[in-house]
């Protein structure tokens, strides 16, 4: 089985729990186990978080169209779930644009925790700057699928959906 969708949000936060709800009622209709389900539902709140906090270009005056918005594209394939939320922010500070984990003592008590879950909650984590144009975060997790999912209940099997 094979699934994607992409929202363009504006940078409000109320736009957070909107993408949370449809990435848990995907991954529920798709039969995803609810730990996964979970782990990956706080990763993307975190993430659209940062978004709506700093991904715009917040200089005085009227806010563009393109820094009022972000988007988060995500994608059920196969046997993994990947996630990109991308805004057009100033990015991420340098030693978080290579696509390593930054030193959990680099990070003060009011910064960078987010980003920390997210590095925990996933299997993979890539933080990426687009200059000019923005941040990109993408991270995926490996599925477990629940006991009644459909193909299995049919006598089927979820290896490889």
């Amino acid at each position: 089985m094979s699934i994607w969708w992409s929202l363009h949000l504006r940078r409000e936060a109320a736009s957070v729990p909107l993408a949370r709800r449809l990435l848990i009622g995907t991954m529920e209709t798709a039969g995803v186990d609810p730990d996964i389900s979970f782990d990956l539902s706080v990763a993307l709140t975190e993430a659209c978080a940062n978004a709506v906090e700093h991904g715009g270009d917040d200089r005085p005056g009227e806010p563009s169209q393109a820094s009022a918005a972000y988007r988060v594209t995500a994608y059920l394939d196969g046997e993994k779930c990947r996630i990109e939320v991308s805004d057009s922010g100033p990015g991420f500070p340098s030693r978080r644009a290579v696509h390593r984990t930054a030193p959990r003592a680099a990070f003060t008590a009011e910064n960078g925790r987010g980003l920390s879950l997210i590095e925990q909650l996933a299997d993979h984590v890539h933080f990426r700057n687009r200059p000019g144009r923005g941040a990109v975060i993408s991270f995926d997790k490996i599925l477990k699928w629940r006991e009644e999912t459909p193909l299995v209940a049919l006598g089927g099997t979820t290896a490889g959906v």
